[in-house]
C-alpha cells in the first residue's frame, strides 16, 4: 500500500508528506518545529532539498552548511547527511533519484 498523500511522523517534531513519486524521481514536503532534526543518515539515492520557510543547518559528511528560505542544496548518493531546523515552522521539500522505495511503502 503507498502513503502518497500522507503525512506521518518521522522523527520527534519532524513531519513528512510524499507528493509525487514516478519512474525514477520522488517529492517529498518535510516540515519541522524549532530544533527539531532530520537524524544523521545516508542511503544511495541522490537528494536535493529546497528550503521552502525557516533555516536549517545541514550536516553532510561532517561540514556544516546554512540554508534558508529560497535555497537548495544536494546531497551526494551514500552521504552521511543530517539536519536541524533553527526557526519554528521550518520546511524543505526534498526530491530524490531513484525513489525511496524504503519510505514509499510503509
Amino acid at each position: 500500500m503507498s502513503n502518497i498523500g500522507v503525512w506521518e511522523t518521522a522523527e520527534p517534531g519532524v513531519k513528512r508528506c510524499i507528493l509525487n513519486a514516478a519512474d525514477s524521481l520522488m517529492m517529498m514536503e518535510v516540515h519541522f518545529a524549532k530544533g527539531a532534526e532530520g537524524y544523521e543518515h545516508s542511503h544511495p539515492h541522490e537528494q536535493m532539498s529546497y528550503c521552502l520557510r525557516g533555516s536549517f543547518i545541514f550536516r553532510i559528511d561532517g561540514k556544516e552548511y546554512a540554508v534558508v528560505a529560497g535555497n537548495s542544496i544536494a546531497i551526494p548518493r551514500n552521504a552521511k547527511h543530517g539536519v536541524t531546523a533553527l526557526e519554528e515552522d521550518s520546511a524543505l521539500l526534498d526530491v530524490f533519484t531513484p525513489i525511496r522505495e524504503d519510505l514509499l511503502q510503509r
